[in-house]
């Protein structure tokens, strides 16, 4: 199998990462798209993450009815700080990935990605592909990648959470089975 992985908090998961995932998948010719919420973000204030019950519920429902789409829960279940070289070295012989796995990082992390664990190494072992998220021009990164140019949906976690702390409608933002179980749940109100 030819996958892509993608990772993120998924604080929630929007149309966003669900468009990003079918359009590296599509372009790049992988059969899968494998999403892996991370347990402790690195990167990011984990203050505000919700716990991981949660995240890998909203995932799930998300994905549903897509069989090119799969959540994988390895992040979460070997706990602590998530760094994507364990997370890919993991992932290639328990889904038998075929050559090297696509990896989705978006624009926006570019700046930041010479500093994650064991980069070069990381690098190696993937196809890294950069998603348009903020950039319109070529992407300033030394590492070799490639990028997709994907149509740019201006649609955040932080945004989607911050509209809901305020009463604001989501709807369209995300898919209806997760604003259900953000509604069920009574989250990020």
């Amino acid at each position: 199998m030819k996958a892509v992985v993608l990772g993120g908090t998924f604080n929630p998961v929007h149309n966003g990462h669900l468009f990003i995932a079918e359009e590296v998948r599509s372009a790049f010719g992988y059969d899968t798209a494998i999403f892996v919420p991370s347990n402790q973000p690195v990167h990011k204030d984990p203050s505000p993450v919700l716990p991981a019950p949660h995240r890998l519920e909203m995932l799930r429902r998300a994905i549903a009815g897509n069989a090119r789409f799969i959540v994988d829960e390895g992040e979460i279940e070997r706990g602590g700080p998530s760094y994507s070289i364990d997370t890919v070295t993991s992932l290639i012989p328990r889904y038998g990935i075929e050559g090297k796995p696509g990896f989705v990082i978006g624009d926006d992390l570019v700046a930041g990605f010479p500093t994650w664990k064991d980069v070069d190494e990381l690098v190696r072992i993937v196809d890294l592909i950069v998603a348009r998220r903020i950039l319109a021009g070529p992407v300033p990164l030394a590492h070799p990648h490639r990028t997709v140019m994907n149509t740019v949906l201006p649609i955040s976690s932080s945004e989607i959470r911050r509209r809901i702390g305020e009463g604001r409608s989501v709807r369209y933002l995300l898919p209806d089975a997760v604003l259900d179980y953000i509604r069920d749940k009574t989250l990020y109100g």
